[in-house]
Order: C-alpha cells, then structure tokens, then sequence
C-alpha cells in the first residue's frame, strides 16, 4: 500500500542514464514533443492553493487518534483520509519534482520541494500513531472489521502485511522517534551526494584531439567510452586520482550509512540489515543470497564475454579501462524521434493492440518530454505515481539507437504503471521496487528481438548483440558484484569492524577482480582503480542494486515466454503489469509464470546469454 509514514519520495522515479545531447532553448522545441504539466496542476498558482488546502487537512489526523480499534467504520475513515491525503501530497511532489527537472537553474521549485517535503515530515510525525494503534488491534478483530465493512477489502493486504510485521513495529513514541530521526539519517547520503556533485575539484583533462573534458561523474561517465586507449587510461588515471584523495572522507559516509542501516534494523529488532531491508516486501534472504551464489557459478560465461570484447578490441591484454568501448565502430544507426517511436511500437506489437494503442497516447498526447533543453535534468525516467492522471517520461533524445532502446525502456515503466493504476485502487496500485525494473527491461528484449528479426548486415548485428551483452554485463554481473559488496560490508558492521577506506578498498578489489578474473588474466585491473567503491551512488541504498539483476532474470523468462508464442504468456505478463501491490513481489512473478525463489530465471538468463555469445562468435569466425 502507498503511505506516505517515512516514505522516500526519491523513489517515485525509475531512472537510467543516457548520453550527453545538443540542448536547445525550451522555446525552440515543439509543444507536441514536451510535458503537458497542466494535466496535473493548471499552474503553479494551483499547485500553491492545494497545497496550502491540505497543509490545513492534514491535520485532522489526530482526530483519529484513539479509536481505530473502536469499529470497522472509524478504522476505515482513518485509511481513507490517509491514502486521500497521500495521493494528492504525491501528485504535488511529482508536479513540482519534475518542473523542476525542466529546468534546474529555476531555485522556485526547489523550494516548492522542499515545502511539500516538509508537509510530508510533518504528517508523517503527527500519523505516527496510526500503525501501533492498528497493531494493538486483535487479528481476529481486524479480520471481523474486514468482513463487516466493505470498504476494508482495499486495505486487506495492508493491514495482514501490518500484523505479519508486527514483532519489528514500535510503541507509538519510538515509531515517532525514529520517524523524526528521518532529519538526521539521511545525513550521509545528502552529504556523498554535496561531495560529489560540488564540492571535489575534479580535474580536466585534455584528450588526443584537443577536446578538453571535466572529470566530475557525468563527464567520466561519457569520457571513459572513448575510442582512443591512451585518452581511456588517462581518464581512468586522474578520475580515480582524485576519489583517492578523498577516500577518508567517502569512507567516513559510507561507514555512517551502514551504521544508519545497523540502526534501523536493530531499533526493529531484525537480525540483520539485509532482513530487515527485504521484509518489507517480505522477500526471502534466500534470494539475494542465490543470486551472488549463481553469478558465481557463471563467471565462465562472463569471462567468456569479456574474452569477446577483447577480440573485438583487437587487444592482447584487456584492462578495465576497455569495458565501456564501443567494439563496433563502423555502424552508426540514427532515427528521428517519430521513426524511433514506430520501431518502438511495432516491436511491443506481441503485447497486442490495447497496449500498444496506448503506448501510442503517450506518444502523441505530451507523455514525453523528449529533446534535451538548457538546463533540463540529464538521463531519462518514468513517473507513474500521478493516480488520477497518467504516467510522464522524461527523455534526453539525441537519435541514437540507445536513445530507442532508452524510450523503449521507460515505455514499459510507464505502462507498468499505466495498467497498475487503471486497474487497481490506489492502495494496492503502487509497485514495489523489486519488479519494477522487469516490465521495462521486457521491453527491451522485445525491441532487439525485433531489430534482429529486421536486420541481417553483420556489422549492426554484431553492434545489437553487443549492446545487449553489454547491457547484461551492467545489470545482472555488475550489479551482483555491488550487491555481494554491499553484503559483504554490512556483515562486518554487524560483527563489530570497523570500516575504513583501506578496508573498503581492500574488499572492493577483491570482489572485483574475482568477478573480472583479473587473476586469470581475464581482464586487469589497476590498484588505483579499485577505490570505484567510492564513485557508486547506490550503496547508499540500503540493499537496492540487487533488484536490477533479478528483476533482467525476471524479465528473460517471461521475454521468452511470449516470443514464443506458449499460451497464455501474453495474458499473464500484462496480468503482471496490473496486479501492482496487491500482493507480495514474488507471488505476483510466480502467477505470471517466474519463480524467483530457484535458480530457472537466472538459467534462462545465462542461456540466453550464451546463445547470443555463440551468435557473435559465428559473425566474427566469418569475417576472418
């Protein structure tokens, strides 16, 4: 269910990275091709009024306080104003959230966030009751109340899911503790995110060309893919130069987010941050723990991989610094935005005609902001949080064929959430995170099984096939190496280590060269490049990474169970993409045919993975 009680309001987006674009001035772009925002507030005026009325509602909450046990009826009013109340604070934070994102140098919607960030602290303080007074509720009267009062239904699920929890729930002053503690515990994550992103010096360097580039995240991001090595190793040399030198620093931050996690799952009485972290969505440790130990079991696969690259490369030895080139240079595929959106569509065709009509609203009804524009948001995400309205896209569109893949991508965030919401109450419509990464990433397997079905020149083959291997090797491998990571330094917290920056380093550098087989001579990596720990963003996360893997794995099986054609598949996965939250993320997968709790979803991933690599092998034996 969607409660707005310590929620994270960072995680309404679904996000991905995208390239650099030209941007142009807002005024030089079409209507048709940008946000129509006025479908959610008619200005910002409106948006000011609303909020101002629910500032004033808000508290009303309080009313409730001491009768939720005393009937159905008193119970269930509570449940409807909080979730009333929710979806409009929601919808308020979106709008101004991506107004924002239009333009970043605009301070007027930053502080428009943080006034609706400051209404939902504010609630969520004063509702802090809510949850222990349910709690104290016998679960034979919940069940009575439930049965008595229709009304009930919609909130079933989350109150069975409340008791389920109820050992880890808090008396009413240390839920609003820890509530309050919110101001505090983000603290280290706020405090990466400022030392990264303003406060390092990054360097510039100058490549081969003349072309002359500021190492800060972004532009490592795109300057590592250069095509000349020397520029690579001097890219990767001054990048991780500078997190060197402020190693004490990341490491200090790091060790308080691990602290805060210890923290939180010890007030709730968890034996472990990681349970902690997957009971919400009551995921079996099991999982995570099965997905480490399986892409530990196929390494070979991707060393197999790796072993590809460096043949394309046309290398003797492969180095870290040689993961991000592209291996085919000759083809260049481009398409405007209108022939992008037709291959998008005609490779979603197998999902049959309601879904794709749909998809072809958002196209053509301002769903997308598509065209990079001074200073608007880099990347690309989907927003599907608006109940009563419809999904938005952003996009960075430059016409590449990653920037088709990228809106194919968010194209299926959005019509996750579209069929969530049409088909759910709003309760029960949100997703939880652990699927939501395998609708979009299903769209991408349907778009280059399209591509590859269209096209039978070699070189663009081989550049398809790459670029899903390489997306592989960023999703399922990459992500488990950070996840293992992840483990690894949230267990030596837990046993009482320290964590410093030489340990962090040290750990780091052992899970990934194991998983590059630097020992092997699979590919080397420079010491200097093992304190990467301190460049990735989603270790202050709280065990999130791992869900990109599984939700690839997911999203394999039930690819392949459409495309080819085996009754029934369509019909389930679009049942997949409208259950939302009502109920747990691996009950939803299992009745669309995925069980996560074995290992068949991965297999059919590495299967794939290696009927892909014998593909390449066969192109390349034949242009030698």
């Amino acid at each position: 269910m969607r409660w707005i009680l310590g929620a994270a309001m960072t995680m309404i987006m679904f996000s991905s990275s995208a390239p650099a674009a030209e941007t142009k001035s807002r005024d030089e772009i079409d209507a048709k091709y940008k946000w129509n925002l006025t479908d959610l507030y008619e200005n910002d005026e409106a948006w000011e009024q609303t909020l101002d009325k629910l500032d004033k509602e808000k508290d009303k909450i309080v009313d409730f306080k001491g009768k939720l046990g005393d009937s159905a009826g008193e119970l269930l009013a509570c449940l409807e104003f909080v979730s009333g109340l929710d979806k409009e604070l929601t919808r308020l934070y979106i709008y101004a959230s991506m107004a924002s994102d239009l333009d970043t140098r605009v301070s007027g919607y930053q502080a428009m966030k943080q006034k609706i960030q400051q209404t939902y602290t504010d609630f969520g303080s004063k509702a802090s009751f809510m949850e222990p007074e349910i709690l104290a509720i016998d679960a034979e009267r919940i069940d009575e109340f439930i049965k008595s009062e229709e009304g009930l239904d919609v909130y079933s699920f989350y109150l069975h899911d409340l008791k389920r929890k109820e050992e880890h729930r808090l008396s009413e002053k240390e839920e609003k503790i820890l509530a309050l503690a919110g101001m505090i515990t983000g603290a280290p994550s706020n405090i990466y995110g400022i030392l990264s992103n303003a406060d390092i010096p990054y360097p510039e360097v100058t490549l081969s060309d003349g072309t002359k580039v500021t190492l800060n995240s972004a532009g490592y991001a795109r300057a590592r893919a250069t095509e000349n090595r020397d520029d690579r190793r001097l890219v990767f040399d001054e990048f991780y130069k500078t997190l060197k030198q402020y190693r004490n620093t990341y490491g200090a931050t790091l060790s308080a987010q691990i602290k805060k996690d210890l923290f939180t799952s010890r007030s709730r009485g968890y034996k472990d941050c990681l349970s902690a972290a997957l009971d919400s969505n009551n995921i079996p440790t099991s999982v995570y723990h099965s997905l480490i130990e399986n892409v530990n079991n196929n390494l070979d696969s991707f060393h197999r991989y790796l072993n590809i690259k460096k043949r394309m490369l046309g290398l003797e030895t492969l180095e870290y610094i040689d993961l991000y080139t592209p291996t085919v240079k000759s083809v260049d595929l481009e398409y405007t935005i209108d022939e992008g959106s037709k291959i998008v569509l005609e490779a979603l065709a197998p999902l049959g005609e309601e879904y794709t009509s749909t998809v072809n609203r958002a196209i053509n009804n301002r769903w997308i902001d598509i065209y990079p524009t001074q200073g608007k948001r880099s990347g690309a995400y989907s927003s599907g949080n608006a109940y009563d309205v419809h999904p938005y896209i952003l996009l960075n569109y430059n016409g590449t064929y990653s920037d088709v893949s990228t809106l194919a991508h968010e194209m299926g965030h959005t019509m996750h959430s579209y069929y969530s919401n049409e088909n759910q109450p709003y309760p029960l419509a949100d997703y939880s995170i652990f699927v939501a990464e395998v609708a979009s990433t299903f769209n991408e397997a349907l778009l280059i099984d399209y591509m590859l079905k269209n096209l039978e020149d070699d070189e663009t083959r081989l550049s398809l096939l790459m670029e899903y291997l390489d997306g592989l090797k960023g999703t399922v491998f990459r992500q488990t190496q950070f996840a293992e990571f992840e483990l690894r330094i949230h267990e030596m917290v837990e046993q009482g280590e320290a964590l410093t920056s030489e340990n962090l380093t040290e750990i780091y550098a052992e899970i990934v060269r194991k998983y590059y087989g630097h020992d092997k001579g699979v590919c080397v990596i420079n010491d200097l490049y093992t304190h990467e720990w301190a460049y990735i963003p989603h270790f202050y996360y709280n065990y999130y990474v791992y869900q990109y893997s599984t939700s690839f794995c997911a999203s394999t099986a039930l690819a392949e169970k459409v495309l080819n054609n085996e009754p029934g598949a369509k019909e389930k996965f679009l049942q997949f993409i409208s259950a939302g939250g009502s109920d747990y993320p691996v009950a939803i997968l299992n009745k669309a045919g995925v069980d996560m709790t074995t290992a068949d979803p991965f297999n059919k991933t590495m299967d794939q993975m290696n009927r892909v690599m014998d593909e390449i092998e066969k192109i390349l034996d034949r242009r030698q």
